[in-house]
Formats: C-alpha cells, sequence, structure tokens
C-alpha cells in the first residue's frame, strides 16, 4: 500500500508494539455527526472498510477496545457485529478507561494504540505507546499525536490505522495470501 511506504522508523516501531488498538467512536469510527430519527432513535453510519480492518486485526492476535463518552445503541450493536469484547461507552474519563483495560489484560502502555478526533481523547492518547488522530482531529488532538491518518474519521481513518499496525508487524503479506 502506497500510503505506509517511507514511514518513520520510530512511527513503525511504536505500531510493531501494539496488542491493544482502542478506539474513540463519535469523529474516529463515524464522522462526527449525530443523526436523530423523528422519533428520536439515534443512528450512526460505519464505513465498512473500517469493520474489515478491525476484524483483520483481531484475527491477527491483536485486542480491539472502544471507548466512547456517549451511550448509543449503534454503536452497541456495531460492537457485537464485529465480536469487539471490550465495549466502554458512558466514560467520561478515557484516560482511567484504557488504564483499566490495560491492567485489566496486562498489557504495558507502550502496547496500545489511541485513536481519537478530539479534546476529550487526549488524555488517553497521552497514555498510549502509538496516539493517532484522524485526518479531522481538532488541531490540539493533531499536534499530539504519533501520526495522523489521511482520510477523515468515519470515512476509512481507523482501516489506515489497522493497516498500519499489520504493515508494522509484518504481517501484511499473510494478508495479502489471506485474500488471494
Amino acid at each position: 500500500m502506497g500510503y505506509l511506504a517511507n514511514l518513520p522508523a520510530d512511527l513503525l516501531a511504536r505500531a510493531a508494539k501494539i496488542r491493544l488498538a482502542a478506539f474513540d467512536v463519535d469523529g474516529t469510527l463515524t464522522d462526527g455527526r449525530l443523526w436523530y430519527s423523528e422519533s428520536g432513535h439515534e443512528t450512526k453510519v460505519f464505513h465498512v472498510h473500517d469493520g474489515l480492518g478491525l476484524k483483520r486485526l483481531q484475527a491477527n492476535g491483536i485486542q480491539v477496545a472502544i471507548i466512547s463518552a456517549r451511550i448509543s445503541h449503534p454503536v452497541a450493536l456495531r460492537a457485537e457485529e464485529l465480536d469487539i469484547a471490550h465495549v466502554y461507552q458512558g466514560q467520561n474519563d478515557k484516560r482511567e478507561c484504557l488504564r483499566q483495560i490495560l491492567e485489566a489484560l496486562k498489557l504495558q502502555s507502550e502496547e496500545v494504540a489511541f485513536v481519537g478526533d478530539d479534546l476529550p481523547d487526549l488524555p488517553a492518547m497521552s497514555l498510549s505507546g502509538l496516539a493517532v488522530a484522524v485526518a479531522n482531529a481538532h488541531p490540539w488532538v493533531a499536534e499530539r499525536a504519533h501520526w495522523q491518518t489521511r482520510l477523515e474519521g468515519g470515512l476509512g481513518a481507523v482501516r489506515e490505522v489497522c493497516d498500519l499496525i499489520l504493515h508494522a508487524q509484518g504481517k501484511s503479506a499473510s494478508e495479502q495470501e489471506h485474500w488471494r
């Protein structure tokens, strides 16, 4: 994949250590817009490329977590569809939530990636060995990230992160063979 060529060695070294990839939802797994039906039900749009990327991480032994400040039934449904076991909604302190996940999984901070787009994500990003901002992230988030995706949240950014991690861990070739 062309966008993964010529990445900085320090970025690849960070991504090579990842055993848990954690993601914000609104603005990261979605485009950040909140949609409500006439009856008041919330709907969300998720990108299929992101979903396959998350499935491929899990198939390659990398755990996936979702950490969101909001509580949303569509998030629970999407997580269930993707077999994501670590789903934490209603988390106003994402750093503390991530710290507890690391403790429970017996992981070190350098073994986690956190992907976000806005200010509430900064504390969790600061705890992570690989902090990623999506292309449309708030400038303060982008400047604190180790890497920023080319694509926006909800439009394939999560897949870029998944591809980066698999590439850095030398799993891209086996992934390509899997789909031949």
